[in-house]
């Protein structure tokens, strides 16, 4: 396990480093082109975090484990909001635009409804994963519409852009290519080292995905949201996390499912996984509201959150374990 070891290793060094990079160039390239904060979250920044997800995916759909693809979609929306923004809130407290609240929460909650509604059966169809990736295109297409047409804003975020990031167009596409790049190549290196050591040990393919493959796929946006907040950009890494999961729970799948149809996927996963899936999303409502101005995600609300994604990490592991009665 001596190989799998290192490319863990070098994986987590090199994503940590890129991820930084990627925000800087993102910014600077959306803000050129004058999008919004919370836009560059949820399209640029929140496409190229999830990259990892949809080809992991991929690859695992078309070696013959769609499973895997399944775990790692579920398990990345899980972590995106709990471990993730819970680790982003106790560095610093999250401001929450009402717009958010207004928009982009309800579109989220809506797209995971549909996920619940289409699984229900029990199985991932190809024309259900043609379906998802119809709303996916529909949403971001919807999405960068309506920011242009606003056209007073963009001129207004780009001037600002100018003055916060003093950057040249061709040194943020040169980041933000390099950026998305690195991510992607260390967090297959990490994620494939993870996986062939945890299957050294005989743990099943959801149980990877859902931790190992979900964590580790995660980690470009756990990056990228630290540095984010780090940087006072509060939309920035709220845009991420919507975006990333939107991206997981439509494209990741959408991808698989039109590769790899899953005829049976496991009771788990619809009794267990998507329930919480749904109960964090909507619990990003409750956290974020205010009667009046914007919300903010605290650092109370950041525990809470990790809380919940240690237990389910631990119910998780001891259920695999044979040492959980439920």
């Amino acid at each position: 396990m001596l190989i799998p070891a290192i490319a863990v290793i070098i994986g987590l060094i090199v994503l940590v480093w890129s991820a930084d990079k990627f925000v800087d160039g993102a910014v600077g390239v959306a803000r050129f082109c004058g999008m919004s904060t919370l836009l560059i979250g949820m399209v640029i920044v929140g496409f190229g975090t999830s990259a990892p997800e949809m080809v992991v995916s991929a690859l695992s759909a078309v070696q013959g484990n769609p499973e895997l693809a399944l775990g790692n979609a579920y398990g990345s929306n899980i972590a995106n909001i709990a471990l993730i923004l819970g680790v982003t809130a106790l560095i610093s407290p999250i401001l929450v635009q009402r717009s958010v609240l207004k928009k982009d929460l309800p579109l989220l909650i809506g797209v995971t409804a549909l996920s619940i509604i289409l699984l229900l059966d029990g199985s991932v169809s190809r024309v259900d994963g043609i379906v998802f990736l119809c709303v996916f295109f529909g949403v971001m297409g919807f999405n960068i519409w309506q920011e242009k047409r606003n056209a007073a804003k963009a001129e207004n975020v780009t001037n600002e852009g100018a003055d916060d990031l003093p950057m040249s167009l061709g040194k943020s596409i040169g980041l933000l290519v390099l950026g998305m790049a690195l991510l992607v190549a260390s967090s297959r290196a990490l994620v494939w080292g993870a996986v062939e050591i945890a299957r050294s040990l005989g743990v099943s393919d959801l149980l990877i995905g859902l931790t190992i493959v979900a964590i580790g796929t995660s980690l470009p946006e756990l990056a990228s949201s630290i540095a984010a907040a780090r940087k006072g950009e509060d939309d920035l890494a709220v845009g991420n996390i919507i975006g990333s999961n939107l991206f997981n729970t439509l494209m990741v799948v959408g991808i698989a499912a039109t590769i790899a149809p899953m005829g049976a996927i496991e009771q788990d996963v619809l009794y267990r996984d998507m329930p919480l899936m749904a109960v964090l999303t909507l619990s990003l409502l409750a956290l974020g509201f205010r009667r009046k101005g914007d919300g903010r995600i605290n650092r109370i609300a950041g525990v809470i959150l990790l809380l919940v994604y240690v237990l389910y990490l631990l119910n998780l592991i001891l259920k695999a374990t044979g040492y959980w009665p439920f």
